[in-house]
């Protein structure tokens, strides 16, 4: 089991760098939401705070590295080289699903880079919610928080890539309860997240009340694991797999909906991902209230060249985040969450649809 774990992480490193695995013809919905410019800032640039506190843990930037990989000698490199990066820079960054190294211990050091790297670093671990459903439980979650030394624990939620895998696990019954027995056992705080098809309002509220303490949307508009899974069956003599990778290429959430409607039904942190390119995609996703962003394949695409050119994205991508805050007027990253914002759009379309209330984002500031 463990060698078809490893090689199937192997393709999928190998298809997001080498392959166009992203969103087709939706986008995260980001180009649906405009900051209104200040020509007055009456602030100073050198001046605005990008830190923020998020889970008990002080980062320099609401800004991590999203999960993305482990289990392969490849991928002991990207982890050590993303590693580095935030921690030179007081970021975060969460590791790819470690059910891989539960299954050979060989491969735990794929993974446990990622601490001996980053020694300070906001540290998340991850495990596969079906894995929950299939027998694992809090002796598997114990072990991967031991395994990086982690400071809170995602469980992913991916139906989608599951359904088209040819060794994908289909069953996801109890899932929610699953989650919140490990939630009421780990003394880690649990991060539930979706990795491209997103999360919306019903499901997050679930996801609260089964006692996770934050949310990862993870929308569509990014890299789409159906379309991975497509990538990976094109020499299968089972084609049915093949074609629905194609047929649900560009299934799921927008990004930029899946934030507001979090927002408008749970109290617990959001965190934004999905599509973020840029430091403009950061500061939109914070003004819709995400309390944090997350990156990943342009992240990954770096990671391979090495530590200053990982460290020099991350970087670009703060100033143009500080940037943004400077032309609204934000301080800090506070600020930037009362910032007003006009919803146009699809966004705006399926928002009033689903109940959400757009004209009190416009309205921020108001006397």
């Amino acid at each position: 089991m463990s060698k078809e774990t490893e090689k199937r992480k192997a393709d999928h490193i190998k298809i997001c760098l080498d392959q166009l695995a992203q969103a087709k013809k939706v986008t995260s919905g980001f180009e649906d939401i405009q900051f209104i410019h200040k020509a007055l800032p009456e602030i100073d640039k050198k001046k605005i705070d990008l830190s923020t506190k998020f889970l008990g843990h002080r980062l320099s930037a609401p800004l991590i590295v999203g999960a993305m990989t482990g289990g392969t000698h490849e991928a002991e490199k990207i982890n050590s080289v993303i590693a580095e990066s935030v921690e030179n820079l007081k970021l975060g960054m969460g590791v790819g699903s470690q059910r891989v190294a539960l299954e050979d211990k060989n491969l735990v050091k794929t993974f446990a880079v990622a601490r001996e790297k980053a020694p300070t670093a906001f540290l998340i671990a991850n495990i596969g919610g079906v894995q929950l459903v299939h027998g694992y439980g809090v002796k598997e979650i114990k072990k991967i928080i031991k395994m990086i030394d982690a400071d809170a624990v995602a469980i992913h939620l991916n139906p989608l890539q599951e359904a088209i895998q040819p060794e994908g696990q289909t069953n996801f019954v109890g899932i929610t309860r699953k989650i919140a027995e490990i939630a009421n056992s780990i003394d880690k705080p649990i991060i539930v997240k979706e990795t491209g098809c997103g999360i919306a309002l019903e499901e997050a509220k679930a996801i609260e009340a089964a006692g996770a303490k934050a949310i990862d949307i993870g929308g569509v508009g990014g890299t789409s694991f159906a379309a991975v899974e497509f990538y990976r069956t094109i020499n299968e003599e089972n084609q049915d797999q093949h074609m629905l990778g194609e047929a649900f290429w560009d299934w799921g959430i927008p990004t930029a909906t899946c934030i507001a409607e979090a927002h408008n039904g749970v109290r617990i942190p959001v965190i934004a991902s999905g599509g973020i390119r840029t430091g403009l995609d950061i500061a939109k996703a914070l003004a819709m209230n995400a309390s944090l962003t997350s990156i990943a394949r342009p992240v990954l695409r770096a990671a391979v060249c090495g530590v200053n050119e990982t460290s020099s994205l991350l970087s670009f991508l703060l100033a143009e985040l500080r940037n943004v805050m400077f032309l609204v007027g934000a301080k800090t990253i506070n600020e930037l969450s009362k910032t007003p914002v006009v919803v146009t759009g699809k966004t705006a379309e399926w928002l009033r649809l689903r109940g959400c209330d757009l004209e009190s984002y416009a309205r921020r500031g108001d006397s």
